[in-house]
């Protein structure tokens, strides 16, 4: 029985493809060989990665530090060493954008595309030719997405990568950001500098705010016995922004840095951002950064 599931999707132009807990959308742009050429290319590639993964698992859940051998573990890897003084982390805050990044660079390497994405359950790695544009509708919750703003990328931006994180999502946030979405250079770099911004929105010791070891959900979980966020319940006015303000300095370090270029941060239907991030009206058609919904 085969594993890998691939099938165009019913627009009849984007391509989805599965294997296990990887679920990527994939779009491209281009003359009709250039793109079936692409999307053979992004196949092909796809259908190691998941075994590539499994047999470096055990280091990639360890604190970032020695350096893994297989390719989508070392984007891993780089896009996590250098942000370890912000914090905690390991190479697998970094997979999700890791290997969108891997498969969008077999698309590229395999036929001259003018536009291509690569969607990996809301983490974005994006290829634009000379000329093209992307946009992407920003959500303040990931399980109860309603559309706040737009982030338009251009060829002449160094944006080639958009990731979310928080509590809300599918993984586990030490953090009570509802979403935190960062542009960045990488799709890897912007999804592990995503998990650490939002674990940085946080208030230490609140009452509200119910914990559970990460382990007693998930044995094997890379973040061991610490702490993660379950639920949050009502907040004052000033403590909503005092825990976003802990999340945009951990932020403005890292953009002072070099390691992002723009971020969007939510709690409790409060939004600060910093860079460039462009707001639209709600009533605009954009697409959503969420899992499935893209351009």
């Amino acid at each position: 029985m085969t594993r890998q599931q691939a099938r165009v999707l019913p627009d009849g132009r984007r391509l989805h493809l599965n294997d296990g807990p990887i679920d990527l959308v994939i779009g491209a742009e281009g003359g009709a060989a250039e793109v079936a050429g692409a999307y053979a290319a992004a196949q092909a590639r796809f259908a190691t990665v998941l075994d590539e993964l499994c047999a470096e698992l055990l280091l990639l859940r360890r604190e970032v530090g020695q350096q893994p051998l297989g390719s989508v573990a070392r984007r891993m890897w780089r896009a996590t060493l250098p942000l370890a003084r912000h914090g905690f982390i390991t190479p697998m805050a970094a997979v999700a954008g890791s290997v969108a990044e891997e498969v969008l660079q077999a698309m590229s390497d395999a036929a001259p595309l003018a536009r291509a994405f690569v969607n990996n359950g809301g983490d974005i790695a994006l290829h634009l030719a000379e000329g093209q544009s992307y946009e992407a509708g920003l959500v303040d919750r990931p399980d109860r997405p309603s559309l706040f703003s737009t982030a338009r990328v251009t060829f002449g931006d160094r944006v080639r990568g958009i990731a979310t994180s928080g509590w809300r999502g599918r993984s586990f946030s030490l953090g009570i950001a509802d979403a935190v979405t960062v542009l960045a250079a990488r799709a890897s770099e912007a999804d592990a500098a995503a998990t650490l911004i939002a674990n940085a929105v946080d208030l230490p010791g609140h009452a509200a705010v119910t914990r559970v070891p990460a382990a007693d959900l998930q044995p094997d979980s890379d973040l061991g016995n610490r702490p993660v966020t379950r639920a949050v319940g009502p907040l004052a006015q000033e403590e909503i922004a005092a825990a976003l303000q802990a999340g945009v300095a951990c932020a403005q370090t890292m953009r002072a840095g070099g390691r992002i270029i723009a971020a969007a941060l939510h709690l409790a239907g409060q939004t600060r951002t910093l860079g460039r991030i462009d707001a639209r009206s709600e009533s605009q058609e954009v697409p959503r950064l969420r899992r499935g919904d893209l351009p």
